[in-house]
């Protein structure tokens, strides 16, 4: 007989089960790629339309009580599972191709046929099931439709999205409809005997319905809700390492760039000057190192201020980018220097370059509200002629650039042997200053300040020089510019620190308690993180009152970075200690953070006194700096004193302290000590003077 009635509770579990298999099929497709759990879990589908067509049989309201041959029906289940894994590995690939798609729905279609008539096979009859061979095609031709639009649909659909799960959804309905239509068809084919003796064996078909049904949905939804969870961890740790990623890369740019330019710093350069190194001897080509600096950029800097000079800076970067082209390199090393690696194949190449580079420096800079003119001064080493290192290449670019400054100024030249001489003696002298700490050849001297008009002294500034033993003594002007470049001045720095406290211990030792000494902090000196504590152990190690020791630094330095000025500032004051602005009007203040600068005294530049003797403008700011200084309530120095005129006119203007070659010339401690036995001396005078008090 033919099935023609169901059970249509059944039935519609069938679907249930068919639709809701479908569903996570597709979810978990999405993880496939990139999930080993997905893929331990993607068997699941089998056994869903494995369950469906079980279900469906049992739909079947048949007079008879249906049993099941237990090994065909585990077959069956096996079968289901592995076009499951078959559909696993086809959407699991970058692309379905159509070649990949037709013979993949051709097994999987055949499969899940072998699955529901082995499925049938196990029903347990004493005669066999009549079949339609019309609707036994028409099932099989369902299968492999239904497989073709599954596997384009799960591949389609396997990607996350806004709208995914609505689509996934309504594919989901379509395939457990395909997969329930071919069911059907196949049950369609099947023709019962009538009144035939059942076999009592096997798997009773009373509970089995309700079993199986319970059992699988159970399993897919369990299934589904943890694909949902996994999907949410997956996107959270996708998130959290695209997080670390762009962090990761935030940090390799800060590394390996310059903050303001963002062109390649000294570290980035280095890395790729050596591998252009390597390439070039491999391949035995040539390139082009040139060192670039800019000519007029520090009197911009230090008159219209750092925010003029950090744009100015970033203005320049564009235009050095415009003329270069093919492999280079544009690196800023620091200040206003600029190198440039480029492949070059001949000399001549390298000097287009190099004057295009030169011309596109030349028109005026436009930053608001100024228009500024720098020019550029351009070095030329080339390898491997010129250098055979990066150390050569770069220390003979930076004499060739040199060597243009000194002769004119915006233009390049190559470097040539006669260069040098200049690049050696300045490179020997370098060397010498990594050994002058040790050799005990830097000394201080020190510069006595005197209360105004003409004393008594109160406190000395220490002044630093190099007692070279074949150039003679140094002024700081000759050698602190290399101490800068190597960074060795933050340990001569220190040095100076610590000498000044142990001589001014000796002074208060010999009664001289009130005197004070002064310390010029470099600019990069004042930015260690290590300063303070320098500091500290410097006043501990020499049992000095903190309010004795005057840190000198200059405006310029104070206002480059306002901010970390104020806090380094407030920390050293903090301690006790006393912080000068040291010459003050030369550079870019700001009045507000001026205000917030925890500093006790201004101290004037020598420009403007010399100013005062002369006609001009002088004496309106000197007068303008005193009224400044007395509304924030700080002490006001002037140094470069050299003549009475100065001495007077600063005298009535109010200010406090006065320094300069006429009152005291810079002296050594030994110095000191014999003009204090002097009683003509000044220095006896002002020293009585102080101790009378």
């Amino acid at each position: 007989m033919p099935v023609s009635e169901y059970n249509h509770i059944l039935v519609a579990v069938s679907f249930a089960v068919a639709i809701f298999a479908s569903y996570t099929a597709l979810n978990m497709a999405g993880r496939v790629a990139g999930s080993a759990r997905s893929n331990a879990r993607i068997w699941l589908m089998g056994v869903g339309i494995w369950a469906m067509h079980f279900v469906g049989m049992l739909a079947m309201d048949h007079a008879m009580n249906m049993r099941f041959d237990p090994f065909l029906t585990g077959l069956s289940m096996l079968i289901a599972i592995g076009s499951s894994l078959l559909a696993l590995w086809l959407v699991s690939a970058e692309k379905l191709r159509l070649r990949r798609l037709l013979p993949g729905a051709l097994v999987i279609g055949l499969g899940i046929s072998a699955m529901h008539y082995t499925g049938m096979a196990a029903l347990q009859f004493a005669s066999i099931i009549v079949w339609n061979s019309a609707w036994v095609a028409l099932s099989i031709i369902i299968a492999l439709l239904a497989s073709c639009g599954a596997l384009w649909l799960t591949f389609r659909l396997r990607h996350e999205g806004t709208d995914v799960a609505l689509r996934r959804a309504g594919a989901a309905v379509l395939m457990g409809i395909a997969i329930a239509g071919m069911h059907y068809a196949g049950m369609k084919a099947a023709h019962f005997p009538q009144n035939w003796p059942i076999e009592h064996r096997g798997v009773d078909s009373n509970w089995l319905a309700v079993l199986v049904s319970v059992v699988a949905l159970t399993i897919l939804g369990i299934t589904l809700l943890v694909s949902l969870f996994d999907a949410r961890r997956q996107a959270r740790t996708a998130l959290l390492a695209s997080s670390l990623t762009q962090a990761n890369q935030e940090l390799a740019q800060l590394a390996l760039h310059d903050t303001l330019t963002r062109l390649p710093n000294r570290v980035l350069l280095e890395d790729r000057l050596e591998q252009a190194i390597s390439k070039a001897n491999r391949e035995s080509t040539s390139f082009a190192l040139l060192f670039m600096d800019l000519d007029g950029f520090k009197a911009i800097n230090d008159a219209y201020g750092h925010d003029i000079g950090d744009k100015l800076l970033v203005a320049v970067t564009h235009r050095l980018n415009q003329p270069l082209s093919g492999q280079f390199t544009l690196a800023r090393i620091g200040g206003d220097e600029f190198v440039l690696l480029a492949e070059v194949s001949a000399p001549d190449e390298a000097a287009s370059l190099a004057s295009a580079l030169v011309h596109s420096i030349d028109a005026p800079f436009t930053i608001d509200p100024y228009e500024l003119v720098v020019t550029l001064s351009v070095g030329i080493a080339l390898y491997p002629l010129d250098g055979k290192n990066e150390r050569e290449l770069m220390f003979n670019a930076d004499a060739a650039m040199y060597h243009t400054k000194h002769t004119g100024r915006n233009g390049y030249h190559f470097f040539q042997p006669s260069m040098n001489m200049l690049a050696q003696t300045q490179l020997q002298l370098m060397n010498d200053l990594w050994l002058a700490l040790e050799r005990q050849e830097l000394r201080l001297v020190y510069q006595p300040k005197f209360q105004a008009p003409a004393g008594p002294i109160v406190g000395f500034e220490a002044l630093l020089r190099w007692y070279h033993p074949k150039q003679g003594v140094l002024n700081p002007d000759q050698f602190l510019p290399l101490a800068e470049k190597t960074g060795l001045i933050v340990t001569i720095g220190s040095w100076v620190i610590d000498e000044a406290c142990r001589q001014l211990r000796e002074w208060h030792l010999q009664g001289y308690a009130l005197w004070s000494v002064a310390v010029n902090l470099s600019a990069l000196q004042f930015e260690q993180p290590g300063l303070v504590d320098t500091i500290t152990r410097s006043l501990a190690r020499h049992s000095i009152r903190p309010d004795l020791l005057i840190l000198e630094i200059t405006e310029t330095t104070a206002m480059n970075k306002p901010e970390q000025s104020v806090a380094i500032l407030t920390r050293l004051t903090g301690m006790g200690v006393k912080a000068s602005i040291d010459d003050f009007g030369t550079g870019y203040s700001s009045l507000l953070y001026l205000k917030r600068l925890p500093a006790c005294e201004l101290k004037i530049d020598r420009a403007f006194v010399h100013e005062l003797s002369e006609a001009g403008d002088g004496a309106t700011i000197v007068a303008a700096i005193v009224a400044l200084a007395k509304a924030l309530n700080l002490q006001i120095v002037a140094e470069g004193v050299e003549n009475e005129t100065q001495q007077q006119f600063l005298t009535q203007l109010g200010y406090h302290t006065l320094q300069g070659f006429l009152l005291g010339k810079p002296r050594t401690a030994e110095e000191i000590a014999r003009d204090i036995q002097d009683p003509a001396n000044i220095f006896t005078r002002s020293i009585y003077n102080i101790n009378s008090k």
